[in-house]
């Protein structure tokens, strides 16, 4: 498993990123924050729809979900600073219980959440595993030393 894990060094850097995404989402969610840009789009249904087509838009909320999906991942996917015998099966377990426990959280929503609710809970979604797996990851090895 070690082999396919990125250096520690990246674990930082996924903090900034992930720490820049949640100031951009409180931003947009808290002050409405826009940034407008042109973009190219390979298909776009919103007020009308519009395929390979360029247009100007809000971009915000793409940047924020970036950030926190790239800062997020770049966390999972980093060693620790000191890889210790059973890091694996502790990567392992905090992977299994966050599936579990995202495909609940998916039923969940699918049979209690409705209309434009469900659509925020499904981009909550986009995170929920990734969230889930670093807290299970440091619960665990918070265990393990004791």
């Amino acid at each position: 498993m070690k082999k396919f894990l990125l250096p520690f060094q990246w674990k930082l850097a996924g903090i900034v990123l992930a720490i820049a995404g949640t100031i951009s989402a409180l931003f947009y969610s808290l002050f409405d924050f826009k940034y407008k840009m042109p973009v190219f789009a390979l298909y776009s249904s919103f007020l009308e729809t519009k395929t390979f087509a360029t247009f100007r838009t809000n971009v915000a909320d793409e940047i924020t979900l970036i950030l926190l999906l790239a800062g997020l991942s770049l966390m999972v996917f980093s060693k620790e600073k000191f890889e210790k015998e059973g890091m694996d099966a502790l990567r392992f377990k905090a992977f299994m219980m966050a599936l579990i426990i995202n495909n609940l959280f998916l039923l969940f929503s699918i049979l209690f959440i409705f209309g434009t609710g469900f659509i925020a809970m499904l981009v909550l979604n986009i995170f929920s595993f990734l969230i889930l797996y670093i807290v299970f990851f440091y619960w665990n090895v918070r265990k393990l030393k004791g």
